[in-house]
């Protein structure tokens, strides 16, 4: 274990919008990405897509939302569909290929970087992406981004494993990845965690002064995975993606077998959690 030299303090933990190894990794395999991850409820998304900063404005006028850490598209085409027109920003140029293949028009920049250039829209959103991005720096661009009236509004899918397969993963982590963050999140409420990444984002939209009161939305729904559809979708998360092929495929085997072993399949249980904002001030 590493001993701090007299005199000095422990350096805080990095902040996640700090990891850019890892926030820029997803792009490895962006088409297992646009597969294999989860979509959003309909309810929210329709509930952001009926924002309205004026009685000129709509979400449906080109481009009426702004989707930071956009992907590949995932929630943006989600928005399309509830007929917003939709500019994308990723930091990472590999998702944002895929999604301009889709016609999704995407600039390549952290959302801390990217400059709005005059353009103003009726929402930005973030879908499991806000982490990646400084709170209150992000915050603050999206003042800049907004027009007043308009909400800026960031969620995340917290999806926690039925009981028993849960004690069954964790085992594989524990023996694989001991000590890891990966082992971690198996043993902690996934909804937890995105509560307090909502908090933060919640904080970073009061000290950039800009907004009227956050608030929390949730919205709870299931989806079954197959063996082979949850493998997929674990090797596109977080730790998994800068994992060592041969550690992964560890990984994947374990669990695998703890699948299996719990009928070849589950159904997960789904909150999407948001914090969301309404811009203040006059045009």
């Amino acid at each position: 274990m590493p001993t701090i030299p007299p005199g000095q303090s422990p350096r805080p933990a990095p902040e996640p919008h700090q990891h850019r190894r890892m926030a820029e990794s997803f792009g490895v395999d962006a088409e297992r990405y646009d597969r294999a991850r989860p979509r959003y409820p309909r309810a929210l998304i329709d509930r952001i897509a009926a924002t309205r900063s004026g009685p000129d404005a709509s979400p449906g006028r080109a481009p009426g939302v702004l989707d930071v850490g956009c992907g590949t598209g995932i929630a943006a085409q989600q928005f399309e569909a509830a007929g917003c027109g939709v500019l994308g920003v990723d930091a990472d140029a590999r998702m944002a290929e895929l999604a301009r293949r889709r016609g999704l028009p995407v600039e390549v920049s952290t959302f801390e970087a990217w400059d709005p250039a005059g353009r103003t829209f009726d929402a930005v959103v973030a879908a499991q992406a806000w982490h990646w991005v400084d709170p209150v720096a992000g915050a603050a661009k999206a003042a800049r981004a907004l027009r007043p009236g308009g909400r800026l509004a960031v969620f995340w899918n917290a999806g926690q494993l039925p009981p028993g397969l849960m004690e069954a993963v964790a085992d594989v982590y524990d023996r694989v990845l001991p000590d890891s963050l990966a082992a971690r999140q198996w043993t902690a409420s996934a909804v937890d965690g995105y509560t307090a990444l909502c908090d933060k984002a919640a904080d970073g939209m009061r000290e950039a002064g800009a907004y009227g009161v956050p608030e929390r939305w949730r919205f709870d729904w299931e989806w079954t995975y197959a063996r082979d559809e949850w493998l997929d979708l674990l090797s596109t998360t977080g730790v998994h993606t800068t994992l060592p092929p041969a550690q992964l495929e560890e990984v994947l085997s374990g669990v695998g077998a703890a699948v299996d072993a719990a009928g070849g399949g589950f159904t997960m249980r789904y909150a999407t959690v948001a914090s969301t904002a309404i811009r203040t001030g006059s045009a």
